[in-house]
């Protein structure tokens, strides 16, 4: 059964939250500050976690941001809980290292269906894959590893797919919407500007120059 964390302060949040997910065989806890929601996420981490941005104690924000510091944690699926129209908040969360997010009020139907969406994109790759090598970054879809010139380079789940659907296509472009359908496929939810967002998450982490990248380029 996949363990599912709700740190959310919302009473009326949770209880809808949890009805829907336990419906569907979940096992739901839920936390109602950040600070106690990430020592629950260190000390038993879950299958996935749903993380609102408005917390006492400590934001969501920073929740996210240092789970995604965390090399025993980073591969572990964020679905953030934001507020309709708040689209900084969102982009924010994408930047920091969520992998999704869902805008309140939100149908139980969605809810569900992102979080399985996640669920999915989360589990192993098929054995047989072969490592992708590109200048010293070195890229193994058999255990979600990346380094560079031998240094462990943290990626989420999300980071890792798209950063080696474009290390094992070189010299290849894709549009935003191939990349979607490639990497999302039939479970995207995010905009095709998202992303932007993911693209400039992977330089900030392989390139030596974030600015000038010799990896992933733009073309217009």
């Amino acid at each position: 059964m996949k363990q599912i964390l709700i740190i959310e302060d919302d009473r009326t949040t949770i209880e809808l939250i949890k009805a829907s997910l336990e419906k569907d065989g979940f096992e739901v806890t839920a936390i109602s500050d950040g600070e106690a929601g990430l020592a629950q996420v260190r000390r038993s981490p879950p299958d996935l976690l749903l993380l609102d941005l408005m917390l006492p104690k400590l934001p969501g924000l920073e929740v996210c941001r240092q789970i995604r510091s965390d090399d025993n944690l980073n591969r572990l699926p964020i679905l953030m809980l934001t507020a309709r129209g708040d689209e900084m908040d969102r982009v924010v969360g994408l930047e920091v290292g969520a992998d999704d997010y869902v805008t309140k009020p939100f149908s139980p139907r969605e809810l569900v269906a992102r979080v399985k969406a996640l669920l999915r994109r989360a589990e192993p790759p098929p054995e047989g894959e072969k490592v992708v090598e590109v200048g010293k970054l070195k890229i193994d879809p058999s255990s979600y590893r990346v380094t560079r010139a031998g240094k462990p380079v943290p990626l989420s789940t999300l980071e890792f797919t798209l950063l080696h659907f474009l290390a094992a296509r070189p010299n290849r472009v894709f549009t935003r919407d191939q990349l979607l359908d490639a990497v999302w496929g039939a479970d995207r939810f995010v905009t095709p500007r998202s992303i932007d967002v993911y693209v400039r998450r992977l330089r900030e982490k392989i390139e030596t120059d974030p600015e000038n990248p010799t990896h992933l380029k733009n073309m217009r």
